[in-house]
């Protein structure tokens, strides 16, 4: 899932560009799981920061099981526990942007809580991408 260096111009392979959708329907799904946990948490009173980190961290782990089963199952290396840990550590930047967002988005410039959240997971998404192609999914090099 590297580009291909072609003459002196990087193309993208077309199984980049599958994995890169598959990876975006899967974050679809986590921003459902998301955005509903997190709906739902408040409405028992839970202070929305509070809310956001489980919210996220159940977005993560459904992100994970969707991921290691159809957008990178041909990628799997080492123990499911291994790339759990991995992804999780590895998602912790995105969720610590997203919390970022939200608080800012929610405390400084008065958006909802949803739409700030929102905006977070946007701007998680291609960090998220980029930590998972290269490091929890790592595809073994071949030798020539």
């Amino acid at each position: 899932m590297t580009p291909v260096s072609s003459g002196g111009n990087k193309l993208l392979t077309l199984e980049y560009y599958r994995s890169f959708i598959k990876f975006a329907i899967v974050g679809a799904i986590g921003v459902v799981v998301n955005e509903g946990l997190l709906v739902a948490i408040q409405s028992e009173g839970v202070y929305f920061l509070y809310a956001g980190a489980v919210s996220i961290e159940a977005s993560i782990l459904s992100n994970f099981v969707l991921n290691d089963l159809w957008t990178f199952s041909d990628r799997r290396t080492g123990s499911i526990a291994g790339r759990l840990a991995k992804f999780n550590a590895l998602m912790l930047a995105g969720l610590a942007l997203n919390l970022v967002v939200l608080d800012v988005g929610t405390v400084y410039l008065g958006m909802a809580s949803v739409l700030a959240n929102l905006v977070g997971i946007i701007a998680a998404f291609a960090l998220r991408y980029g930590l998972s192609v290269k490091y929890a999914w790592m595809k073994p090099e071949r030798s020539p």
